[in-house]
């Protein structure tokens, strides 16, 4: 029987943070003590785990003490400041933020992929990966460990929770509003949400590509362990509540095979192939909304590049793209 931990979870009213709870609990989670931490506005507060109400302190350098895992559900101005004082108490960290993933002394992990990278961790510090990257790996890393990835030509469609319960709640009030003719108010985005797609996530860089865009090349790069892996993204917010989509072109080393990548995914964690074009059989957000595996479709050999397959993955941003991965990773530990 595996030893019960003492977990902390930073954010914890947060979404990532309520899934991070949720994972814990469905997969039975071997835990002593459940500290639950957030900011002074949300100290106080009362959550309900396994039959217990828990309440919910104030994050402070102090409030690591005892702790083995602490999960960062928080930014990453959070990250930076609290991370190093969990890991001198002793804690080791699971990050869900950017603050550390391309820090060469912090692991950048997904279970499927490079679960060993977990004992590398000498700040006491690993990252989760980006929604999107850790969702485009988990249907191309079966694949690179078959042929060999060359290189990734990616266009993502991000669900609105990617920016939080705000975004939500922006989705819900356009969509209200242009019901009853009122008018439209954009605060989270640019424009217009509801029934639009906006092609930016994140903040424009100078090379004109987004901080998402360059994430899934720095963090697939690092992940796999391919430096020279050729990597572009589009990243496209579009008014879906949850669940991001990704449209992948893949050059590889070796020749693909659209049936033996079927079969691949149909015997890889975490991944399972849905695509059955002649019944229409295809992933959507819907089909992997708070779903733990990662749904790919589309399968087409792509008749621009040679040794390329054209494909579709969906998968659970806040679950697999965030707090079922961290959990992952403290089941590693």
């Amino acid at each position: 029987m595996k030893e019960a931990k003492h977990i902390a979870i930073v954010g914890a009213t947060g979404a990532v943070g309520e899934e991070m709870l949720a994972c814990l609990d469905q997969r039975a989670f071997p835990i002593s003590e459940l500290t639950l931490l957030a900011s002074a506005r949300s100290a106080g507060k009362t959550i309900s785990f396994q039959g217990k109400d828990i309440i919910v302190k104030e994050l402070t350098h102090n409030s690591f003490d005892g702790v083995d895992i602490a999960l960062f559900a928080a930014g990453g101005s959070t990250s930076l400041e609290f991370a190093p004082s969990a890991a001198k108490a002793g804690a080791t960290v699971i990050d869900n933020s950017s603050a550390y993933r391309m820090d060469d002394e912090v692991p950048l992990i997904v279970p499927e992929i490079n679960p060993e990278a977990a004992q590398q961790a000498s700040k006491g510090i690993i990252a989760n990966p980006n929604c999107t990257t850790i969702i485009s790996l988990m249907a191309l890393f079966p694949l690179h460990k078959k042929y060999g990835l060359k290189s990734i030509i990616a266009s993502s469609y991000q669900a609105v929770s990617g920016s939080g319960a705000q975004g939500i709640a922006e989705l819900k009030q356009q969509c209200e509003a242009i019901a009853k003719g009122e008018e439209i108010v954009s605060e989270v985005y640019p424009t217009q949400i509801a029934f639009n797609v906006i092609p930016q996530v994140d903040v424009f860089q100078p090379d004109h590509y987004t901080k998402e865009e360059l994430k899934m090349l720095n963090e697939s790069r690092k992940i796999l362990n391919l430096p020279e892996l050729k990597v572009t993204c589009t990243c496209v917010r579009v008014p879906v509540y949850r669940s991001h989509s990704v449209s992948i072109t893949a050059a590889f080393e070796n020749e693909p095979s659209v049936e033996e990548a079927r079969g691949i995914f149909a015997n890889y964690p975490g991944v399972d192939a849905k695509d059955d074009p002649s019944n229409n059989l295809f992933p959507t957000p819907l089909d992997t909304t708070l779903k733990d595996d990662c749904l790919v479709g589309r399968i087409r050999k792509d008749k621009v590049i040679d040794k390329a397959l054209a494909l579709w993955v969906v998968g659970d941003q806040v679950r697999k793209g965030a707090a079922l991965n961290a959990v992952q990773i403290a089941e590693i530990l």
